[in-house]
């Protein structure tokens, strides 16, 4: 009798789900250790007042990290399914983007600010958004287009 446990093979969205969300799980730490984290010593729970810079580069805040964290453990859970995976890609990208828009469209030294951002983290949101929307475009259809009862038919005939 075998006692080894059947392999989960996992699609190609739920690996990159996965790596998106330890990113962010990473990003998220990193957001709290000195160092990492310039001027840490103004770190604040939220808005424009928070003066620390992950890698001396991007705003964040308490509230900062902690949407960094609290991404990441969705990403985790989503990962669990193929089509969890895809939609947080996806609907994690659009939130990206929308964070990006938000970014362009507010005084950056207003209460509105109170994520905070700057304009390096706008850039990164676009790419994030768009990088999170393709991956989970074209890796859902990676994981589709692999072989199958219909592998080897002709278009339209699926």
């Amino acid at each position: 009798m075998s006692t080894a446990s059947p392999t989960r093979t996992r699609t190609p969205v739920q690996v990159a789900a996965a790596v998106v969300a330890v990113v962010f799980l990473l990003v998220g730490v990193l957001g709290f250790v000195p160092g990492i984290t310039t001027d840490y010593d103004q770190l604040s729970f939220a808005g424009h007042d928070s003066m620390a810079m992950l890698l001396g580069l991007f705003m964040v805040s308490v509230l900062h990290n902690i949407v960094h964290l609290l991404f990441g453990v969705v990403g985790l859970a989503s990962a669990r399914t193929p089509r969890g995976a895809r939609l947080f890609l996806i609907a994690g990208g659009a939130v990206y983007l929308v964070l990006w828009l938000y970014g362009l469209l507010i005084d950056h030294g207003s209460d509105a600010n109170f994520v905070p951002v700057n304009t390096a983290d706008n850039w990164l949101h676009l790419v994030l958004g768009a990088g999170m929307i393709a991956l989970g475009l074209l890796t859902a259809r990676a994981g589709r287009t692999g072989p199958g009862p219909h592998a080897n038919r002709g278009p339209g005939l699926g």
